[in-house]
């Protein structure tokens, strides 16, 4: 049991270092010099529509379940989210780093989902949940959350595993194969296994002492917390990515100038 929590919480990390890491190299994609001009239209109207959904998202999350003042939790939730987005916006724009609009985006929809899935996670019996008081025995996003996790695992799994062959741990002289397959399977089966003990934790809600309701996927005050503090880590890493190049910069201008 304890690997096992180990073990899914490893892979909520690679997930989200695997997703922030896409969303970067498309960002950088679109914003070189080679499809600047002929993506600007596009990146333009992804990061228009990406803002509204968020935004939207948000609102319909304090509606949906923030209704009173005394859903103190889930307010907490959701101002955290708006302003992990508005930060994030904030470092993109920022004219030393200038990572534009797209990344920000993207990554504001990514975790405004984090955030929704966090709190349709809690207990069918939390008041401020109204969404849980129409949902039916079979509620059609249960199904569509089973979907969409078997989705990540295997997506997950294969761009990790094939991410595995950017470290290389032999001399560059050494050359390779013909027949050598774009990944480790070392680390593509590591974090399968990984990814097997994540789909578990989805089915008993993260809390082996837990009796799970029929139907029902991933939901308990420890899936919550567990997707809420996912959503924070994703926000900070993608801050950390934007901003550590310029950070490494710095201190190695400084020591250069140090030791002249």
């Amino acid at each position: 049991g304890k690997v096992a929590h180990f073990g899914a919480g490893a892979f909520l990390v690679i997930q989200l270092i695997s997703v922030t890491r896409f969303i970067t190299w498309l960002n950088d994609c679109c914003r070189s010099e080679l499809n600047l001009k002929r993506c600007h239209m596009q990146v333009l109207v992804v990061s228009i529509v990406t803002y509204v959904g968020s935004i939207l998202g948000i609102v319909l999350m304090y509606v949906w379940y923030a209704p009173t003042s005394a859903c103190k939790l889930n307010i907490l939730f959701i101002t955290v989210t708006l302003v992990l987005v508005q930060l994030m916006t904030f470092v993109s724009v920022n004219s030393k780093v200038k990572a534009g609009y797209l990344a920000p985006g993207l990554m504001g929809i990514y975790i405004v989902f984090l955030c929704w899935s966090a709190i349709r996670s809690e207990p069918h019996t939390e008041i401020c949940n109204r969404k849980a008081e129409v949902a039916t025995s079979a509620d059609w996003l249960n199904i569509a959350s089973f979907v969409i996790a078997v989705i990540v695992v295997v997506a997950a799994t294969f761009s990790t595993g094939i991410d595995s062959k950017c470290i290389q741990f032999k001399s560059a002289e050494t050359e390779s194969e013909d027949d050598d397959i774009p990944y480790g399977f070392g680390f593509f089966h590591f974090v399968f296994a990984m990814g097997a003990m994540y789909f578990a934790m989805l089915f008993i809600g993260w809390n082996a002492h837990q009796e799970m309701e029929k139907w029902t996927i991933d939901v308990g005050w420890a899936s919550t917390w567990v997707r809420v503090g996912n959503e924070w880590l994703a926000a900070i890493t993608y801050i950390w990515m934007i901003v550590a190049p310029i950070v490494w910069k710095r201190r190695q201008v400084g020591s250069s100038s140090a030791c002249a």
